[in-house]
């Protein structure tokens, strides 16, 4: 009998599981704010679903595994505080739950190393937002809920590519500033593994192997191009809108340790020169 994915801001990261759950027979269900992105949803083989705006009670009984993509919002984490009584109510019925975060939850560390068991001390609003979704998430009674922390996520369509090309990218220059990252379909292939080995209460950092500075990347990105480097910057003379500033408050390496030893996963794009490899390829 097939099983039910229930995804909850069914986003970038999401499509690229369903991707790998739909071959093997998964209905996966994805919700999403308009109608033009729910027939994007719908030619990739899941259901799509208007949410807000429907009742999610019966969906959520009816789901095997659930995965929460979208996003805190003003009031929080806008399913719990819209739904969380529905929620509640399925939570003992999933085998699995799988709440989709980010590494800004560890704040800034130098340019130094964190793992699982570092100290959640966001330096950003958007951090902090994290913070408390993960927290109000972990509060649900009996949900089987597996935290992914991730890294700075790319992929087809998201990538240094477009701005090397149209001349506009800058390598933003900050002393000791280094960043980890993940490709979309690592990000795929690890909830995959966890899904097949559950472990409720776990927690996964979801990066490569390689952290580096901004520039490195926009530089081998300009190298497979062919083009010349994009000019430098030093960061305080930088054009940059706040959200984008704001990434550089923080500076870390992120440790991967427990999805290569625990979930046994063998990256795809273990760098972002594998990564960018593969997406120029892709292109062409």
């Amino acid at each position: 009998m097939s099983k039910t994915l229930l995804s909850l801001g069914h986003g970038f990261s999401a499509r690229a599981l369903a991707a790998r759950l739909v071959p093997q027979g998964w209905r996966v269900i994805g919700t999403t704010r308009s109608e033009e992105k729910a027939e994007a949803i719908r030619q990739t083989g899941v259901a799509p679903l208007i949410w807000p705006g429907s009742d999610l009670s019966e969906h959520l009984r009816a789901a095997d595994a659930l995965l929460i993509s979208a996003g805190p919002g003003p009031d929080g984490d806008p399913v719990l505080a819209e739904c969380r009584a529905a929620v509640e109510a399925a939570a003992s019925g999933f085998e699995w739950a799988g709440y989709l975060s980010t590494t800004g939850v560890y704040g800034d560390h130098h340019g130094g190393w964190v793992d699982e068991t570092a100290a959640l001390t966001p330096a950003t609003k958007r951090g902090q937002a994290r913070v408390e979704a993960e927290a109000a998430w972990r509060d649900v009674p009996g949900l089987p809920l597996h935290i992914f922390r991730l890294a700075g996520i790319y992929g087809p369509g998201r990538g240094p590519f477009a701005k090397v090309r149209s001349g506009t990218a800058r390598r933003i220059i900050k002393e000791g500033q280094v960043f980890s990252r993940i490709h979309v379909d690592d990000i795929a292939q690890v909830l995959e593994a966890s899904m097949r080995r559950p472990r409720p209460g776990a927690i996964y950092n979801v990066c490569d192997n390689d952290p580096a500075p901004p520039q490195d990347v926009l530089a081998y990105a300009a190298e497979l191009l062919g083009v010349p480097l994009p000019p430098t910057v030093n960061f305080d003379e930088a054009d940059m809108t706040p959200m984008a500033r704001s990434f550089y408050a923080e500076s870390k390496k992120v440790r991967n340790d427990l999805i290569l030893n625990e979930l046994g996963v063998e990256l795809i794009y273990p760098d972002y020169r594998t990564g960018l490899q593969q997406m120029l390829a892709q292109e062409d």
